[in-house]
């Protein structure tokens, strides 16, 4: 007897997925049965691997151009997974940019940049996508165990981005709660994708620092995300849940 997939009917739009977690995340949902809009913003054939795979498992996927730190493109993306895809039930705000320097030389265009991304996107995709979501609705945004414990200097823009997703998170689960729309943060720890490596320079400072001695994977963190995305998830709201390997224990 087949089981019926957990997210069998519900549509999801991860933001950021054609690559590293936010490709996992995308991949994870579809396998638990949602159709799954992802956006990109300058990754077209990336993007469209993603949704060949998903499509070949026999999943239904769209892959949308969309810049996160442009507003009005994250509105057109939300609702253009609406039109196509037939509703929204998760968003996944993992579209994010990590520009990093010493606070004093840090420029004012990198700044607004890393604001406009990791912050203003953020709230641009949730404001349109509560709009169409239903009771059992999911908002998860993915934040960074870097603002529980910051291991090197240079990251204070984006420790600063990364806090403020995380009290907008607590605050909004009391906006969407009665309408049984759940809210939660998931931070990664240091997790092994393009921006940074298992292998890279920033894993010689903090791969000391992790309890279970190694990186996490992608895929880990998806698994966190399709939880709180699925049924088993439905009484966790306002939370930071940290994946970390024990980096911040």
């Amino acid at each position: 007897m087949n089981q019926q997939l957990p997210l069998s009917g519900k549509v999801a739009l991860v933001t950021g997925g054609s690559r590293s977690i936010g490709a996992s995340i995308a991949k994870r949902l579809a396998r638990d049965g949602a159709a799954v809009a992802i956006t990109y913003s300058a990754s077209p054939d990336k993007a469209q691997a993603v949704v060949d795979e998903i499509q070949a498992a026999g999943g239904r996927a769209v892959a949308i151009q969309a810049d996160a730190g442009n507003a009005e493109a994250v509105r057109a993306s939300v609702r253009q997974t609406v039109a196509e895809l037939g509703g929204i039930d998760i968003l996944v705000n993992n579209a994010g940019i990590a520009i990093n320097a010493p606070i004093d030389e840090y420029k004012l265009e990198d700044y607004q940049r890393m604001i406009d991304v990791n912050v203003t996107g953020v709230f641009v995709a949730t404001q349109e996508a509560v709009r169409h979501m239903k009771k059992g609705g999911r908002v998860i945004h993915i934040g960074s165990s870097m603002t529980r414990y910051a291991a090197f200097g240079t990251a204070s823009v984006y420790t600063l981005t990364k806090s403020a997703v995380s009290g907008f998170n607590r605050s909004l689960a009391r906006d969407v709660g009665p309408r049984g729309i759940t809210v939660n943060t998931v931070h990664p720890g240091p997790t092994d994708t393009d921006m940074n490596p298992a292998t890279g320079p920033v894993a010689q400072i903090v791969g000391p620092g992790l309890a279970l001695g190694r990186y996490g994977q992608p895929g880990e963190i998806a698994g966190v995300v399709a939880f709180l995305a699925g049924p088993d998830g439905s009484f966790v709201t306002g939370a930071d849940i940290v994946a970390d390997g024990g980096f911040t224990a």
